[in-house]
């Protein structure tokens, strides 16, 4: 039987615990146990948590801050079921969630699943355009929000389902604090486990609610990849260096313009601004968000292209550990 047992690893976050909470709570199957691992909140959460004690079946610890690998696996070693789900507090829903999970589980051979994540037309606009050029053909790949672009998918933590026994036998989450995702799936791959994409199990999620906040966060996972990188050679991929070539070839673009008067390089980049600002307008019909779309995508090839570029020099060039180079990628 394909019993679950749902991880939510949560800093802090209890207005958003709340609404995951609560779509949890309408389930048309609610036959799994949550499991909720407070890593160090500097808020309590108990009381939010005791509102849905008689409508869900759950486990709440508190441990001190480890980031969010560690607390997931400390989490999974109190599961109780033969397949954990790991999502994040940020994210919400569909009432068939689960039920979808357990026909998908049983009708697709896999060890270990993913899905997408999209805009809830309950997120305000910032959130729509970051959620746009996190999963847009133009930017990803579209390999987040859907199954045609996906060959060998890499579950992500914020929608993600492993078999406990495979989970177990890899040693779950890896020290990496940053990129343990796409890590623990590599390191499934070359156990001889499987993965799947699942297209009816997406959840909402609200990810950043501002550029400075989104630029950080997507500067973290472009230095993670270098280090991915080393750590699993076999699944290297040249569209990983995309968002860096892209940094490059704008910064190329100014030099041709203003040292040689030509622009045929930022007209590219004109080309791509349109191409992205009218795909972001037919799939979201606002323009205001197609306007935002735009300046999310450049923040996001920008500030991934710039810490990729970094890591890598500092990894390939300089020859440093990873842990040397970035100490706060990994847990202590």
């Amino acid at each position: 039987m394909n019993s679950i047992s749902l991880i939510i690893a949560i800093y802090n976050r209890r207005g958003e615990l709340f609404e995951l909470l609560n779509s949890l709570s309408h389930q048309t199957d609610n036959d799994f146990e949550v499991i909720i691992v407070d890593d160090g909140s500097q808020i309590d959460l108990r009381h939010t948590i005791e509102l849905f004690q008689e409508t869900l079946d759950i486990q709440f610890f508190r441990k001190d801050n480890s980031g969010p690998g560690l607390s997931r696996n400390y989490g999974a070693r109190r599961a109780k079921n033969n397949w954990l789900v790991f999502v994040d507090s940020d994210v919400i829903v569909e009432k068939d969630y689960i039920e979808n999970i357990k026909k998908n589980i049983a009708e697709i051979p896999c060890d270990a699943f993913g899905g997408a994540d999209k805009a809830h037309r309950g997120f305000n606009l910032m959130q729509k355009a970051i959620s746009y050029s996190m999963t847009s053909v133009f930017t990803t790949g579209g390999i987040r929000g859907s199954k045609k672009a996906v060959t060998k998918f890499q579950p992500r933590s914020f929608n993600m389902g492993v078999k406990k026994s495979a989970f177990e036998k890899v040693g779950g989450f890896s020290e990496m604090r940053i990129g343990e995702d796409p890590d623990l799936s590599m390191t499934l791959w070359e156990n001889g486990f499987t993965t799947a994409f699942f297209d009816n199990i997406g959840v909402y999620h609200k990810r950043r609610v501002d550029f400075g906040k989104f630029s950080k966060q997507v500067y973290q996972f472009g230095c993670a990849r270098p280090i991915l990188n080393q750590r699993h050679p076999k699944y290297v991929k040249i569209s990983f260096a995309f968002p860096s070539l892209f940094l490059t070839g704008y910064i190329l673009g100014f030099i041709e313009y203003f040292a040689f008067q030509r622009g045929f390089i930022m007209a590219m980049y004109g080309l791509y601004t349109f191409l992205v600002f009218f795909h972001s307008l037919y799939k979201t019909r606002n323009i205001s968000i197609a306007a935002m779309a735009v300046i999310s995508t450049y923040i996001q090839m920008f500030s991934y292209g710039y810490g990729f570029l970094k890591s890598w020099f500092l990894l390939n060039i300089l020859r440093m550990k990873p842990e040397e180079a970035f100490p706060h990628h990994f847990h202590k």
